[in-house]
């Protein structure tokens, strides 16, 4: 699953994902929860081809929910049962979204107890986990837009940590993803890969991370592993 992640700086998002900001200042984030509202790049309008950035909650609440506040919010969406199930397969084909990140958290299980470790990109730069997003318009109430991280299987440097991982998009399936238009199930599960294992790395943080509404840069430094006295990091 991915349950916590990091957009760990925004200069150049506009430009990365050929994406428009309306009127809000975007900040970095270091410990992105479930709930909280984040950019994500989205089509401007259905069938045009100009894409626009939009703050969503994490935690997705269909557009035909009869009561937002006891509906379940899934925060993941497993990739091999896209089809099958009924509050994702539409939005597969009509809800498409990219959510921009810089990396993710993974808990392992060790003997002196949970160690969190940060996973990213071994040139540190800005991915997109790819997502399905909806907007829920109550009679007498605000419109919320919500959105979930699809997962898929780990590749090798995720599977120390979980047997899961979020489907992040190679750049050059982005705009394939983000494109309106129907999509098959051999090309859903071609852009849903695992993620190259060579071009990802992780390494363990410090437990400040566990609080959900801690913040900062500290939460992504790396500190030294218990188990690994040999590891180089500080």
């Amino acid at each position: 699953m991915c349950g916590r992640f990091t957009i760990s700086f925004v200069i150049g998002l506009s430009e990365r994902f050929q994406a428009r900001i309306p009127s809000f200042d975007l900040i970095p984030r270091y410990n992105i929860a479930p709930s909280q509202e984040v950019p994500v790049v989205v089509r401007a309008h259905p069938d045009g081809a100009e894409n626009e950035i939009r703050m969503m909650r994490w935690g997705l609440v269909p557009s035909w929910a009869k009561d937002p506040s006891r509906s379940p919010k899934p925060i993941n969406a497993r990739a091999e049962t896209l089809f099958e199930k009924p509050m994702f397969r539409e939005l597969l084909q009509k809800r498409r979204c990219l959510v921009p990140a810089t990396g993710f958290f993974e808990w392992k299980k060790e003997a002196w107890g949970r160690t969190p470790y940060y996973i990213r990109m071994s040139d540190n730069s800005l991915f997109a986990f790819a997502g399905l997003f909806d907007t829920h318009r109550p009679p007498d109430g605000e419109e919320i837009s919500t959105f979930s991280i699809i997962t898929t299987e780990p590749n090798s440097v995720v599977s120390p940590y979980h047997d899961r991982m979020p489907a992040i998009l190679k750049a050059e399936d982005e705009e394939r993803w983000r494109s309106p238009g129907m999509l098959c199930s051999y090309e859903v599960s071609d852009l849903l890969q695992s993620y190259p294992a060579s071009r990802m790395e992780a390494y363990p943080v410090g437990k400040k991370v566990n609080t959900t509404n801690a913040e900062g840069e500290e939460l992504i430094r790396p500190v030294r592993s218990l188990y690994d006295r040999s590891w180089g990091g500080t």
